[in-house]
């Protein structure tokens, strides 16, 4: 090898590079990466804040709007309640019934569904089982018998199972 060669050797091998002595422009330009790195680092801080401030804004909305829809509701049990003070029963109960409809209506508008109970056979992820009641006919074995409280639910979520009583067959002794 010569002279020649083994200079060029040293200007492929990329090892060499590291050993070599920092250009004059080097610290220009860590200082130019260290700003960046600290405009970087800044503008991230500020977007996580303002996607935080914005998400917290959203709910506050959406809350708003929930509110919002159920007000109605509210109006009309208020006026059921006026008319509690009359002697006509079958009318504050019709008014109630037609109140509690409008209730269902609001929450149906909202994604939330009622959860299918009494008759059905015994689902855990839908029903929460607070006893048992003896039952004489086997079809009715492992079915729910009686509705304690109802249950709800999104396309996608139990917001509350249904807590019922569940048919078990007689043992004859």
């Amino acid at each position: 090898m010569n002279d020649g060669e083994v200079k060029q050797e040293e200007q492929e091998c990329p090892e060499n590079e590291q050993l070599e002595a920092p250009e004059p422009d080097s610290e220009e330009r860590i200082k130019s990466l260290e700003q960046q790195v600290k405009t970087v680092t800044a503008d991230f801080y500020n977007y996580r804040q303002r996607t935080t401030k914005e998400r917290q804004e959203t709910r506050k909305r959406a809350l708003e709007d929930v509110i919002t829809s159920f007000l109605p509701v509210l109006d009309n049990l208020g006026r059921a309640l006026e008319a509690a003070s009359s002697e006509d029963t079958a009318g504050i109960i019709k008014g109630v019934e037609m109140v509690q409809r409008q209730f269902l209506g609001v929450l149906e508008g909202l994604g939330v569904s009622v959860i299918k109970a009494e008759g059905e056979k015994f689902d855990p992820a839908l029903h929460d089982a607070t006893g048992t009641e003896p039952v004489e006919d086997p079809e009715l074995d492992g079915k729910v018998i009686t509705v304690i409280l109802g249950g709800y639910r999104t396309k996608d979520r139990v917001l509350r199972p249904a807590q019922v009583t569940v048919g078990k067959l007689k043992e004859e002794n």
